[in-house]
């Protein structure tokens, strides 16, 4: 008798037309893949690697690679706005992490300081 086989899922798509929570599984295997393959990064390349993935720029936040002092930043935080739901990606050194979470009253998805998104 045969045993049976598992089948693989396929990757997640991005889903243009859909809501935040329909597209964080495809924003965690972005993210996640980057994270196994460059580490913590810079904020330029994680941002043009989900402009990369189909992510719009423009709905984009991301905080600095340095610190005021100039200092390596021991994380870089990263945003996609999708009808006012926020995709939101953290890596560190050791981890990539993410949430689900609703736009700020200011129309944003993080607090602080961001850098701009200039290129």
């Amino acid at each position: 008798r045969p045993s049976p086989t598992r089948t693989a899922l396929p990757d997640p798509i991005l889903r243009p037309n859909g809501s935040a929570a329909a597209n964080k599984q495809f924003f965690d295997f972005v993210n996640s893949a980057f994270h196994a393959q460059r580490g913590m990064s810079d904020g330029r390349s994680i941002i043009d690697n989900l402009v990369t993935a189909g992510f719009l720029k423009a709905n984009m936040e991301v905080t600095p690679d340095k610190t005021a002092l100039n200092l390596t930043a021991d994380s870089i935080v990263f945003s996609v706005q999708i009808n006012g739901q926020c995709l939101v990606g953290q890596f560190t050194n050791s981890a990539y992490t993410s949430i689900l979470a609703p736009a700020l009253g200011t129309g944003r998805c993080l607090v602080g300081v961001t850098r701009p998104i200039d290129w």
